[in-house]
């Protein structure tokens, strides 16, 4: 089945199937549209299936992980290209990239992942990239549909009920139905075992 699902994912995007031995699925839209809630839903219920996920995350403007005065920040601000940060439960890798002229490609930021350790990559954000996308659509956010202009929005998910008429060539999914995205997201990977 990932042979399948990589075989997809040649078709349908920049991101190298070589570098990616997992399947990767994206959740996209306009800022206020509930990504960041679905998502954090959705890991849940793949947790409690016993998948292991990764998530990428795309951010707007400049942030760090790591608070002023501790030592990884100090280390970091005294001119550490790269920096990890390490313990018992997890680590982190902070990369320093002052001299790009935008933001990284998601193409770039799949291979760092240790994939031996995960089952699928979700991605919030990277709308403008090649990927398959599943476009979180609130009708309260007021903003145009990112579909059909992207034709690699595989289904809309919404609170607006009535975007499904004017959408027949997607699926649409129940914003506030977790498992039916879920379960839309196992069969289009293809781990569903009914």
């Amino acid at each position: 089945m990932r042979d399948v699902f990589l075989i997809k994912l040649k078709t349908m995007s920049n991101i190298d199937p070589h570098k990616l031995s997992v399947p990767i699925v994206g959740f996209v839209g306009y800022s206020g549209s509930g990504k960041t809630t679905l998502l954090a839903k959705v890991i849940t219920e793949l947790n409690a299936l016993d998948l292991r996920i990764g998530v990428l995350k795309h951010a707007h403007h400049r942030f760090d992980i790591d608070q002023p005065g501790k030592d990884s920040y100090v280390l970091r601000q005294a001119g550490a290209k790269q920096t990890m940060v390490a313990s018992q439960n997890r680590w982190a890798l902070m990369t320093e990239t002052p001299h790009r002229a935008q933001d990284p490609q998601l193409a770039e930021l799949t291979p760092y992942f240790d994939q031996t350790g995960l089952d699928l990559i979700l991605v919030e954000g990277f709308k403008h990239t090649q990927y398959p996308k599943l476009e979180v659509y609130r009708s309260e956010v007021n903003a145009p549909l990112l579909y059909p202009n992207d034709p690699d929005i595989i289904a809309l998910v919404t609170d607006a009920k009535s975007q499904a008429n004017i959408l027949p060539k997607i699926p649409t999914l129940d914003l506030n139905d977790t498992g039916q995205i879920v379960t839309f997201i196992l069969n289009f990977i293809g781990k569903c075992n009914d």
